[in-house]
């Protein structure tokens, strides 16, 4: 049976974030992935979005972590020649009796410790943008966008070259604790005896929990799907409606290329098994996305949306509850990260700072 410090399950950003950040800090870490490739999963299947940190409790983790994550990314993005754009975002009230909601967002935000957000009224939104149209919004300028596979290229090349080793096609299958850690089984016939091991499975990470013999905290999954649009949109921005329960509302996303797209809807599905998740879109949503584009820019030309792609948002609350904060379990041998979805991409440099510190320094739960 090998021998290891630290096995990583789950190569997603995080995972990845955590493996080179534990690597780098002299640890031996092998990261198993179940999938093929990395990052297959929410990893892959999201708004690519940077987030300032305006939506979250002041204090969370979600805060906490956005926040500092934010600036991490951007430095690492920046020095190693990742594709990304401090583009900015404009969150819009629609109507006058939205406004109240903008300003108690502007205020999170700043309660946050986001330092640059303004509030614009409605010529100073037509002048940044002419086709939006709203009664006012929340100017966000250091959110923006990031190639999410480029991310996480540089994050497991980084790990492989401070020694860590990645074993793919290797789901978890059981594992028991031992005297000195834990005795995992992967894959067919492939077991591991690690000191430490740190639970990043994403959608998957309540099925890891249960087969260690462990409790997890129940989810509920909530599948987004997105739209692109045909042709070029006339936004130089990320325009966002406020936020709806379960999501931050259909929102317009850029890519790299200047490609627009639009969601995710929230479709909370019926149970939370994570095994053959269906993640076509259905041509028959385009009118509903249509509709909610059309709040904010009524010259969305009639049919121009397209069936993009579909993601799952692992959840740790259900519908008409408060959004739940991200779980961090650091237990001695043991962490568990459960419910890392947004801003889970913008947090995961901050993610795997927090956690390698906390394994430093001994047990605690937090989230």
């Amino acid at each position: 049976m090998d021998q290891v410090d630290i096995v990583v399950i789950g190569a997603g950003v995080v995972g990845l974030a955590l493996a080179r950040e534990l690597a780098r800090r002299g640890r031996e870490v092998v990261i198993i992935e179940a999938a093929g490739s990395i990052g297959t999963g929410i990893s892959s299947r999201n708004s690519e979005v940077i987030h300032a940190g305006l939506y979250y409790p002041a204090g969370s983790l979600k805060a906490r972590l956005c926040v500092r994550g934010k600036a991490l990314l951007y430095d690492y993005c920046t020095a190693r020649g990742i594709a990304h754009r401090r583009c900015g975002k404009l969150v819009v009230a629609a109507r006058a009796a939205d406004m109240p909601r903008l300003q108690a967002l502007a205020a999170q935000g700043a309660a946050n410790g986001v330092d640059d957000l303004a509030l614009l009224d409605r010529a100073a939104v037509q002048a940044l943008e002419p086709a939006l149209r709203a009664e006012g919004a929340l100017w966000s300028p250091s959110s923006g966008i990031v190639d999410s596979h480029g991310l996480m290229l540089a994050l497991l090349a980084d790990a492989e070259q401070a020694g860590a080793l990645l074993a793919l096609a290797s789901p978890v299958t059981g594992g028991a604790r031992t005297a000195t850690g834990w005795r995992l089984r992967a894959g067919e016939g492939f077991e591991l005896q690690a000191r430490c091991v740190v639970n990043s499975a994403g959608l998957f990470a309540g099925c890891v929990a249960e087969s260690l013999g462990l409790a997890a905290p129940p989810l509920r999954f909530a599948r987004g799907h997105y739209f692109a649009l045909a042709g070029r949109a006339p936004f130089a921005r990320l325009i966002y409606p406020l936020p709806v329960d379960g999501g931050l509302g259909v929102h317009l996303t850029l890519d790299l290329g200047g490609q627009a797209r639009f969601g995710p809807d929230v479709q909370w599905l019926p149970d939370s098994d994570p095994c053959g998740l269906d993640y076509a879109v259905d041509p028959a949503l385009a009118p509903a996305f249509e509709a909610e584009v059309r709040r904010y820019w009524p010259e969305l030309p009639a049919g121009a949306l397209a069936p993009a792609y579909a993601g799952v948002r692992p959840k740790l609350g259900g519908p008409g509850m408060a959004a739940a904060d991200f779980s961090i379990e650091v237990t001695a041998g043991l962490v568990n990260l459960f419910g890392i979805e947004s801003p889970g991409l913008t947090a995961s440099l901050a993610i795997a700072e927090f956690v390698a510190d906390q394994i430093t320094r001994g047990p605690t739960a937090s989230g």
